[in-house]
């Protein structure tokens, strides 16, 4: 492969969901980047269920910037797909079943308290063909699927056609920086950006930053005749796939893990629940983990290295990477083109003493 350019202005390390928006926003800025990445099929991007989702956690707290982030990445897929003539994402409500009678309470307490996102989803009867429910069930809207799925290999289809992805592993110890430009192998660029996911952790430039990385786990089911206009959730979350039929289940996370490989007893023990909420037969087509580049404080890590000024850094997204990552990949891009300002939570200058060490 020849490639067009072997003086770059960016080179991206990662073509995940963070990776994929962030060399969308610069092309449509004119700038000639080189995007490596080894399509590690377990990599978190291609694991992720693309579930956008404004609360979290079982208190249903609003998400951090919802009413910012959610516009913003709904906008961003539609936009992303309709340059590469697919369907980037959804909009899915969550239908929320209730396991037991006071999570029923705190769901509709949360909604007297501040009703927004989320519904009084009963009387839920067009639920009960497909799933066994005693205690009713809410719903939270809007929530979105990004077809992550589709997006990353028609984006990386893209990058190829234009000579402007490298597949391979990214060799770290090939690197050189010199005082206005970074050199790799015989590439030279202005400036190299990481999204290379829980790897920018091993980095020399970023494994100060307090990561928290954790392992995630799901199974991909088909489940014929199972609607899939909505995403459900009880003591698991179960998101539509884009083939038909075909359902994403997980995810759970593990701070402790001895390697990034699927366990049997994550499959049983989903299996189990499955069986016990679904009335309708399923078969597993698909078992895989991956290891999310989570961090302490759940927020992003965003910016130029506070001590290399050609290094950079688009990150730490965790498990709310399909939100963030459009969202932040713009304000990176804007910051290195117009100087705009980083949000300051995410801005990875908060580390700027840990990094100069």
């Amino acid at each position: 492969m020849t490639f067009v350019h072997m003086q770059l202005d960016y080179l991206i390390i990662g073509q995940g969901v963070s990776g994929t928006f962030l060399s969308y926003y610069l092309q449509k800025e004119n700038k000639n980047f080189l995007v490596i990445d080894d399509h590690f099929k377990d990599a978190p991007s291609r694991v992720a269920a693309g579930i956008i989702n404004p609360v979290t956690g079982r208190r249903l707290v609003t998400v951090w910037m919802a009413d910012v982030v959610l516009p913003f990445a709904k906008s961003a897929y539609d936009e992303i797909g309709s340059h590469l003539n697919i369907k980037a994402i959804s909009e899915k409500p969550v239908i929320d079943f209730f396991p037991n009678p006071f999570m029923r309470e705190g769901f509709l307490k949360r909604i007297e308290e501040n009703g927004q996102y989320l519904y009084d989803s009963s009387p839920s009867e067009q639920f009960s063909p497909y799933f066994n429910f005693e205690f009713g069930c809410g719903m939270i809207s809007p929530a979105f699927t990004a077809h992550i799925e589709s997006l990353l290999p028609a984006w990386r289809k893209h990058l190829l056609k234009g000579n402007l992805l490298l597949e391979e592993r990214f060799d770290i110890d090939q690197l050189e920086l010199k005082e206005h430009e970074i050199r790799y192998k015989e590439f030279r660029a202005q400036k190299i950006i990481f999204c290379d996911g829980s790897a920018s952790a091993e980095s020399p430039f970023f494994r100060l930053l307090p990561f928290a990385p954790n392992k995630g786990e799901v199974l991909v089911i088909e489940v014929p005749g199972l609607p899939n206009d909505h995403i459900y959730k009880k003591s698991m979350t179960m998101a539509p796939l884009a083939e038909k039929d075909t359902f994403w289940v997980g995810s759970i996370y593990h701070w402790e893990f001895d390697n990034a490989h699927p366990t049997p007893a994550f499959r049983k023990n989903t299996e189990d629940v499955l069986n016990e909420w679904l009335k309708l037969p399923f078969k597993v087509i698909d078992h895989r983990a991956s290891i999310r580049p989570a961090t302490l404080e759940r927020r992003p890590f965003v910016g130029l290295h506070p001590i290399h000024s050609n290094v950079a850094i688009l990150n730490g997204m965790g498990t709310k990477g399909c939100s963030l990552a459009p969202f932040f990949a713009k304000q990176l891009v804007d910051h290195l083109l117009y100087n705009a300002p980083i949000i300051a939570e995410a801005d990875v200058k908060r580390f700027s003493r840990i990094l100069a060490r």
